[in-house]
């Protein structure tokens, strides 16, 4: 289903440089969704322009970029052609090789359970926001899609999950069901493409496989190759930045959702499954609230966007989460002791100086 944005996500700017406190995604993780959308004839230029991107931000193996990068992509795709069951067809135009050594862990795997549970141990190496993790009984085996209320995410998941497990074990794989707590556009087309019933308003996201499709041989199973791979899926893992706890945890949520204006306690906790009292009481041992929570993570994206993007200062006010454009000044001038017209100003001004002095280094050059 498509994220629903407010009017003014639709001019809203993904920065090419967070801060080391923002959430970011692997540049290669964003570089296979824009492939998939040029595969299904989305005006890929446009869409970057829309994100403020370019294709060489995506080409940097090392490089990590805003999450926010996501919701902006996707969301001026179906504002220029609205397409039923997106997550399903972006999934379907992934190839194998896209997420490059999560997709060689896996399909290296013997078989369909044993990809599985490569794919749910080595699965932080792309930048989802959601987590896998594995509930079993006697006949069958469910890969439960854990994380924020996302019903792209979801369907995004769940589908490729399907297609990797489908292509590597040659054709036989089809899943006993896949269970999504809402309704896609399109449950029929859902079912005819993953070849499986499709259980809409569930309590769960995921995937139900039968012991027999557990055990099902893949076609590139390579033992000495994994363990290479493993290894190297190990050490790139522990690169990965990371925030543990509760803090970690709502500043994640927060950076997807305030884009959308959605910042109260009770959709943060409800994206995390927990209370907002729970919520409250996990983040006091660590000598933090909520509210600072949502004041950092403000302050991050104000000075995100009077830097780097042409919004009106009302209309980020209004974006953050401000009714009105007064409160939100007073933050400003608390947060950066200055107003946010002068912080813009000073900004530009670093940026012309900047300009200038590498054009005279250039010329020294030549």
């Amino acid at each position: 289903m498509t994220p629903h944005a407010n009017p003014l996500t639709k001019r809203a700017i993904a920065t090419r440089q967070a801060d080391a406190s923002g959430i970011t995604v692997p540049a290669g993780d964003l570089r296979a969704l824009v492939n998939a959308l040029e595969t299904l004839g989305y005006d890929i230029v446009g869409l970057l322009q829309a994100a403020h991107l370019r294709r060489s931000d995506l080409s940097d193996p090392d490089a990590r970029l805003p999450c926010e990068a996501y919701p902006l992509l996707i969301s001026h795709a179906q504002q220029e052609r609205f397409t039923p069951n997106l997550a399903l067809h972006l999934a379907s135009a992934i190839p194998v090789g896209a997420f490059p050594l999560l997709d060689y862990v896996v399909v290296t795997a013997d078989n369909v359970g044993s990809a599985v549970r490569q794919l749910i141990r080595y699965f932080k190496l792309v930048g989802s926001p959601i987590a896998l993790e594995l509930s079993e009984s006697a006949a069958s085996t469910s890969i439960v899609i854990n994380g924020p209320s996302m019903p792209f995410t979801a369907e995004y998941t769940a589908s490729l999950t399907v297609f990797r497990l489908r292509e590597e074990s040659e054709g036989r794989f089809a899943p006993a069901s896949v269970n999504f707590s809402h309704r896609p556009d399109d449950p029929m087309e859902f079912e005819r493409i993953l070849r499986c019933p499709i259980h809409s308003g569930s309590s769960w996201n995921g995937i139900t496989v039968s012991r027999e499709a557990w055990q099902l041989p893949f076609r590139r199973r390579d033992p000495i190759l994994r363990v290479l791979l493993e290894q190297q899926a190990n050490e790139a893992i522990g690169r990965i930045p990371v925030q543990d706890g509760a803090v970690g945890a709502v500043r994640r949520v927060l950076a997807r959702h305030i884009a959308w204006g959605e910042i109260d306690i009770s959709l943060v906790a409800r994206d995390l499954a927990i209370s907002p009292r729970t919520l409250q009481r996990r983040l006091a041992p660590q000598g933090v609230s909520y509210q600072r929570l949502l004041e950092d993570t403000r302050k991050e994206a104000a000075g995100r966007h009077l830097s780097e993007s042409k919004l009106a200062i009302c209309e980020i006010a209004f974006l953050l989460g401000y009714s009105e454009p007064a409160p939100f000044h007073r933050a400003f001038k608390r947060w950066y002791g200055t107003t946010p017209q002068m912080f813009r100003a000073q900004h530009q001004t670093k940026s012309v100086v900047a300009s200038g002095a590498g054009a005279q280094n250039e010329g020294s050059l030549q």
